[in-house]
């Protein structure tokens, strides 16, 4: 399994969208991501991390569930709704913690949810292994085990 931040050939590091509008809390994805070798794309609302998703394409989406102007329960269906976006991993980072609210991300479209304040060490396995999934030579792996 393939866990680099390096996407295709290597040559290029992965790029993560991080959605999230406290200040404090992006600056802080933003650089933990950035030590990790991750190249980092910010949006502060709902309506930013679509365009922002659809524009660059990232490889993961890092997605804060209150986000203004368009919820990331929103901004997650309507991203995997979409054939250009549909594809790109989310994971939904609230402070939401009851189960029903987990179950309520994935029903969104998040492929996994993580609760605030951010385990760092548990974070960036969840990352890995939805990029390591989403690699060309694991297509359909994640299925096989079903």
């Amino acid at each position: 399994m393939d866990t680099s931040t390096q996407s295709g050939d290597g040559a290029v590091p992965m790029r993560i969208l991080i959605a999230e509008d406290d200040a404090m809390n992006r600056d802080m994805l933003t650089r933990r991501m950035q030590w990790e070798g991750f190249t980092i794309l910010i949006a502060a609302d709902g309506i930013e991390a679509v365009h922002v998703a659809r524009a660059r394409r990232p490889d993961l989406i890092l997605l804060d569930m209150g986000l203004p102007r368009r919820s990331g329960w929103e901004v997650a269906a309507q991203l995997k709704q979409d054939d250009a976006t549909r594809d790109i991993p989310i994971i939904a980072l609230s402070a939401y913690v009851l189960p029903e609210d987990q179950v309520r991300g994935l029903e969104a479209g998040c492929d996994a949810y993580e609760v605030k304040p951010i385990e760092f060490d548990r974070l960036i396995r969840s990352i890995h292994h939805l990029l390591a999934a989403r690699s060309p030579g694991n297509a359909g792996s994640d299925t096989d085990n079903v």
